[in-house]
């Protein structure tokens, strides 16, 4: 975020009144602006990736 500006743009697209966003801690205020965290590898994928990469290479 680069600014006081944008944070309070960013607030009034949340929702938040002034009073709300100013008694936000920036603990609250950094999970309400993370970006959501990435999906979870499913077990399919992860077994896909063992076979695409694996840890050994190949004997001749």
């Amino acid at each position: 975020m680069s600014g006081w500006p944008e944070a309070l743009r960013l607030a009034a697209r949340l929702g938040l009144s002034p009073e709300v966003f100013w008694r936000l801690s920036l603990v609250e205020w950094r999970a309400l602006t993370a970006p959501p965290p990435a999906p979870a590898l499913s077990r399919a994928s992860l077994f896909a990736l063992i076979d695409r990469y694996p840890d050994e290479e190949p004997k001749p």
